[in-house]
């Protein structure tokens, strides 16, 4: 009677295992056979995002799209220390650059571009109407910190129009990331703040003030799949869409540009 008392035994084991090792992860496909992605994606991206990951799901049944939206700088140092990322789309290229030497990424590309805007508060208490009246004494400006791409394509965009010296010394508060600006110029904190054209695409509650193409600066947005990512099929597929015509058509919609060209 033994080999009937080993065999269950054994066939439970096996079970348990194999039902701890089905336990649910990032970019892994679950014991009801449904598929996670995790997506790292810079702040500014998140209502676009969101569409997005909503449409490829309703394309993909049993897709389950999850974002991790932040700091592009700060999102590159997760994805290096946690190794959940499936997807990574920046703001920045250096952030990029990071996440590619450690843990690397594969089938990066450029999929979205955007400019700078000022914002203030509805009913403008300082009278910004201009890059030079950032300049103005007494102004409250609030800008992205340095190391942070809103931040740094901030000061990118005062020190090539010659304000730097004059600007700096108005800054009252530097940001985590360009939601927190748009937070801070909202609630009235602050006369001013510069952010990217896609965070007042749909707002209304701040009033957007356009820096001249020649004035500005432009962000370019890359995207990759993250090295280590237990579904690369999905993730790849996901970076597809979004570069894809669908994609970029939402991405427009929210108030980006299309990818640079060449």
């Amino acid at each position: 009677m033994k080999p009937f008392v080993v065999v269950p035994v054994v066939l439970a084991i096996l079970v348990l295992g194999a039902c701890s090792s089905s336990s649910t992860s990032a970019g892994t496909t679950s014991a009801d056979g449904s598929t996670e992605l995790t997506v790292f994606a810079a702040s500014s991206l998140t209502s676009a995002f969101d569409q997005i990951g909503a449409d490829f799901e309703a394309a993909n049944p049993g897709t389950t799209v999850t974002f991790n939206y932040g700091s592009s700088t700060d999102l590159a140092t997760q994805i290096d220390s946690e190794g959940t990322a499936d997807v990574f789309a920046s703001a920045s290229g250096t952030a990029m650059d990071a996440a590619s030497k450690t843990p690397g990424v594969a089938d990066r590309t450029d999929f979205a571009t955007n400019q700078l805007v000022i914002i203030t508060p509805t009913d403008d208490p300082a009278g910004i109407s201009s890059l030079a009246d950032l300049a103005t004494p007494g102004t409250q400006l609030v800008l992205g910190a340095e190391g942070v791409p809103v931040g740094d394509y901030a000061r990118q965009l005062l020190d090539q129009n010659g304000l730097t010296k004059q600007v700096m010394p108005n800054v009252v508060s530097n940001e985590p990331d360009d939601a927190s600006v748009v937070a801070k110029v909202k609630s009235g904190e602050a006369d001013a703040g510069v952010v990217y054209t896609s965070d007042i695409a749909s707002n209304s509650d701040v009033r957007g003030v356009t820096i001249p193409a020649k004035q500005n600066v432009l962000a370019t947005y890359p995207i990759a799949v993250v090295t280590g990512s237990s579904n690369t099929d999905v993730a790849t597929s996901f970076v597809e869409y979004v570069t894809g015509s669908h994609g970029e058509a939402t991405l427009q919609q929210f108030g980006f540009g299309p990818p640079p060209s060449g």
